[in-house]
């Protein structure tokens, strides 16, 4: 039973987060919880999560709902009833023997996800995971041929006053570890000094570490205001047929934007900028580069993606899993390493001169007579 608490809903789990506040009841309609979703919803601290969808459909392993419940957020299923017909943000409902109390009344019966259930789950997901990969192939191979053209033709880019010819270029995108990445490589940024490129809410990730980017690309239905405002360029990644949603969002803000019409997603079209722009390296954090990363995205294939990374080839360096390639921890031995280290020219100096000679032989005396020998 939890005490009362506000509900923060919202159909698009991403736009939800930036709502939430530690204490609240996230009501989310979120098939096949991501691990970027999850993350973000345990950092917000809230009180529990209702998902009006499947967490786990059993299509493929998603590990979301794994990390809520080890993170002791309790994670409910409510599938008869649309809580969004029901509840408004900031109505107080309160969760008590897995019914969904609002005025004294019961909305909706909860089933809680538990550890044992996901385990089930995630077994039948892995057994279907061939499949959903022959499924993914052929997707993947038929919009290939729909979507070649993104590199055999040359992107429609506009003049830009952010130069990227001779320079390294980091385009970071909000997905998996990217957090862990980006600190890893914090030390690269900052000497290196690339061309910062985020991603939709991948800008808002740069903005973390304290860095302002110099590109945020994508459809903006991510990125937060902040970081709309605080980007030195926006470019708003349009459909093939010109149409711009996120358009209307920067104009709303005052702000200017230019506008690319392309097949393939916002991370693609960024790493195609960088390449067409001159960049000698471009860097990617966060990427998707698997048919889960594909499939959390709501995308049946990677066609785009692939064809992309074809087109860039060495160019590109993937930092994904960084963090993991290289994890040192202090030890003592290093500790007295460091110490035996500093003692060496003092020992040196010591032997060589006569006042410090002198010095010891003296504290030796008052040492022998303090002990009275």
């Amino acid at each position: 039973m939890f005490n009362k608490a506000p509900v923060k809903l919202d159909k698009k789990t991403k736009s939800l987060i930036s709502r939430l506040h530690a204490g609240d009841i996230a009501i989310i309609m979120h098939q096949d919880l991501d691990e970027v979703a999850a993350n973000s919803l345990v950092s917000k601290k809230v009180r529990a999560v209702i998902n009006c969808s499947k967490c786990i459909s059993g299509r493929y392993p998603n590990l979301g709902p794994s990390i809520l419940v080890k993170a002791k957020v309790p994670l409910y299923e409510v599938l008869e009833v649309d809580l969004f017909d029901k509840l408004q943000e900031g109505d107080v409902v309160e969760i008590r023997m897995n019914q969904l109390i609002y005025k004294n009344q019961n909305l909706a019966d909860l089933n809680r996800i538990t550890e044992e259930e996901i385990g089930a789950l995630l077994k039948n997901a892995e057994d279907n995971l061939s499949i959903e990969l022959n499924k993914f192939i052929d997707n993947t191979l038929e919009y290939a041929g729909r979507e070649k053209a993104l590199i055999l033709n040359p992107l429609k880019s506009p003049k830009l006053k952010t130069q990227m010819k001779g320079r390294h270029a980091l385009v970071v995108v909000r997905g998996k570890d990217y957090m862990e990445d980006l600190r890893a490589i914090a030390s690269y940024i900052k000497e290196v000094n690339p061309v910062l490129i985020g991603v939709d809410g991948g800008g808002d990730a740069l903005m973390e570490f304290g860095f302002l980017p110099d590109l945020l690309i994508g459809d903006m239905d991510s990125a937060t205001d902040k970081c709309l405002q605080k980007s030195n360029e926006i470019i708003v990644h349009a459909y093939q047929d010109g149409k711009a949603p996120g358009l209307h969002r920067t104009e709303a803000l005052g702000l200017e934007a230019h506008v690319i019409p392309a097949a393939g997603t916002s991370e693609d079209i960024a790493m195609l900028l960088a390449y067409e722009k001159g960049a000698t390296v471009i860097v990617a954090v966060g990427s998707h580069t698997n048919m889960v990363d594909f499939l959390e995205k709501g995308r049946k294939g990677m066609a785009s993606t692939l064809l992309v990374r074809m087109k860039i080839g060495t160019r590109l360096m993937d930092a994904k899993g960084v963090n993991q390639l290289y994890n040192s921890r202090l030890e003592a031995k290093h500790f007295l390493w460091l110490v035996s280290a500093a003692a060496i020219p003092l020992i040196i100096i010591a032997a060589a001169s006569t006042h410090v000679q002198i010095f010891f032989k003296l504290m030796a005396m008052k040492i022998r007579l303090f002990l009275g020998r």
